[in-house]
């Protein structure tokens, strides 16, 4: 199949005193904006080079798609009353911070320490994806850990469309050629998972495995909270919530926010620190007002990405729940069509 790739809505070039500035738009909002000097006869080839590099570095999902096992997802299309499909203008962003984990449970600090959900947190999964289930998915991310990656494979599990989420192994060639799928049909019902380690949880470095209650004794209960609650102040050998931000941020910008652009709707299941990160650019939240943030686990929470700009609708809070899908034109349509298949 072959790969699909989208181009800027309107491309436009300033030039003021010999120094040019090519602007890609997609719609009213900017994406990237590139000066550079010179404007002898290299100057369109380079403004068509810049062009269609930008053009790959929207596509980034989609160009991996050509060499990996899963093709670019197809979204389920949403029809008015003359039967034409439309064209979103909008696309929904789910956040999951993931189930409770075993260390969760044993209060020890897991920071990026790899241990798998609980019982419980199995079941926070399976509920996220029952309040999410009507709400379109076109691709997954996950932090690079088992308890985010599980929360987002059982959410899944959920949802009415029943496409199979399938998580992207790119660590080698050889694993990408034998993870490759030949049915057309299967691919069209699968969803794409990325695993990316910038949404990884902030490392605690050596605070990993400790327990948190005996972790305040030894050190002091306002230096343990400092480490935990600051936003620049790392533990000792570890990360701060700043440093985890840049990561998580840089990550969401460059892969993430893209995809949003262009009227895919995403679900990210990660963790309490790289999802505030998220919020706090979504939100445009100070430093003191993203440290006092608290997310519960396995309680999504859902925005909505119109024109460029990011609105929070809260949580979804049930299947049943019609008031969710009001929020948005489209996400009652997208229920509606559901509603038509599965009948």
């Amino acid at each position: 199949m072959a790969t699909k790739v989208l181009y800027p809505a309107k491309i436009s070039t300033e030039i003021h005193n010999k120094q040019a500035c090519t602007i890609f738009q997609m719609g009213h909002t900017p994406l990237l904006r590139i000066s550079y000097r010179g404007l002898g006869d290299d100057f369109r080839v380079l403004r068509r080079r810049i062009f269609f590099a930008h053009c790959r570095k929207l596509a980034v999902i989609q160009a991996s798609f050509s060499h990996s096992s899963v093709a670019d997802p197809i979204r389920l299309p949403l029809n008015n009353n003359n039967g034409s499909q439309l064209k979103s203008n909008e696309a929904a962003l789910i956040l999951i911070r993931h189930g409770e984990s075993l260390w969760n449970e044993k209060n020890l600090f897991t920071g990026c320490v790899d241990v798998p959900l609980t019982q419980k947190g199995v079941e926070e999964a399976i509920e996220a994806g029952k309040r999410i289930s009507n709400i379109p998915v076109d691709i997954i991310y996950t932090s690079a850990l088992i308890r985010a990656q599980m929360t987002a494979m059982l959410a899944m599990t959920q949802h009415r469309r029943k496409k199979v989420p399938i998580i992207m192994h790119n660590e080698s060639q050889q694993f990408i050629e034998w993870t490759q799928i030949y049915s057309v049909e299967t691919k069209r019902q699968s969803i794409p998972a990325i695993p990316a380690w910038q949404l990884n949880e902030r490392m605690y470095g050596e605070l990993q495995g400790l327990n948190k209650q005996e972790t305040a004794e030894r050190f002091g209960k306002e230096r343990v909270h400092e480490w935990r609650r600051s936003y620049d102040i790392p533990p000792p050998s570890g990360e701060s919530l700043e440093m985890c931000a840049d990561r998580a941020v840089a990550y969401f910008k460059e892969n993430i926010e893209p995809r949003l652009l262009i009227g895919n709707n995403v679900l990210i299941a990660a963790h309490g620190n790289s999802l505030r990160s998220i919020i706090m650019y979504l939100d445009k939240l100070s430093s003191q007002e993203v440290i006092n943030l608290e997310l519960s686990t396995g309680i999504p929470m859902l925005y909505i990405c119109k024109e460029g700009k990011f609105i929070r609708r809260g949580s979804p809070t049930g299947p049943n729940e019609a008031s969710v899908y009001a929020y948005t034109w489209n996400l009652a349509s997208y229920r509606q069509k559901l509603d038509n298949m599965l009948q």
